[in-house]
């Protein structure tokens, strides 16, 4: 086959601005990774100022669609959300979230009531469910007594498989994976992914929790599955929205929101098969 039918039969080559794009997401891993080992409580007050941010986002681009998010009940409860599942578990987390669903369809509805608010109101409890209380799973890792190191891998196995599913699919990328969703993603890039997420799980659950390897590739594979559903369920969001990005607040990667898709979904899955398989 030539060159240019194999050019042809290749996806299109992601539109990022490459090199702002890897300075700014090295700068966010750094402030992150600081965060993160110089208190505990620091790294906790950047996820509630990440989760702010996204909901500011999130409430911006459904404006587009005529929605109102209450933004004020839902920054508020994001706190207590995080800072519930942070000193108290699972179920604080759940009651926490509940009260923020119930607080944010409360303050809609004496806002007025009818349609408006009942689209409102169950806008709110999405952006309530996909932020904050996954975002919370997070907040439960860091509460281990092992806390950093176990955020710390979660935090590698999802830029793992955002890097490796990047970098084979600009070099290999021939089979769209969803075209009719992300046209960008391959069946070639998340095979990227799958690899250089399940050495990463192998070698930090190996460094970190001197674990089973067995556990890294579950990991990996947790890692892979989740973040490639996150990413594909906020391309299906933007589309409806007819976004090219959630926002510009990350230069070279758009808004936040597109860096936190994949994170937050990943959260539960990693918390879980480290709560079974390497308990603190």
């Amino acid at each position: 086959m030539s060159q240019t039918a194999i050019a042809a039969t290749r996806t299109p080559r992601p539109g990022r601005d490459l090199p702002v794009a890897i300075v700014v997401g090295v700068a966010m891993l750094v402030a992150v990774v600081a965060s993160l080992f110089i208190r505990k409580e620091a790294f906790a007050v950047v996820a509630v100022l990440a989760v702010s941010a996204g909901l500011w986002e999130l409430a911006q681009a459904f404006t587009r669609r005529n929605i109102h998010l209450p933004l004020l009940p839902l920054l508020v409860g994001s706190i207590g959300i995080l800072v519930s599942a942070y000193t108290a578990g699972p179920e604080a987390l759940f009651v926490a979230f509940m009260l923020t669903v119930g607080g944010v369809v409360v303050w809609r509805v004496l806002d007025g009531s009818g349609q408006p608010a009942l689209r409102d109101a169950t806008a709110g409890a999405f952006a309530a469910a996909y932020l904050p209380f996954l975002g919370g799973f997070v907040m439960m890792m860091l509460a281990e007594p092992d806390g950093a190191a176990r955020v710390m891998l979660f935090i590698l196995l999802c830029v793992a498989s955002d890097v490796g599913g990047y970098t084979v699919g600009v070099l290999l990328g021939r089979h769209p994976l969803a075209p009719s969703v992300s046209p960008k993603k391959t069946w070639e890039g998340l095979a990227g992914s799958l690899v250089l997420a399940c050495v990463v799980g192998v070698v930090g659950v190996q460094l970190a929790f001197d674990g089973e390897p067995l556990v890294g590739v579950i990991l990996g594979l947790a890692t892979v599955v989740t973040a490639t559903l996150g990413d594909l369920a906020e391309s299906m969001l933007k589309r409806d929205l007819e976004l090219k990005d959630m926002g510009r607040l990350v230069p070279g990667h758009g808004g936040l929101l597109d860096r936190l898709d994949s994170l937050v979904l990943t959260a539960p899955a990693v918390y879980v098969v480290l709560t079974v398989f390497q308990p603190a």
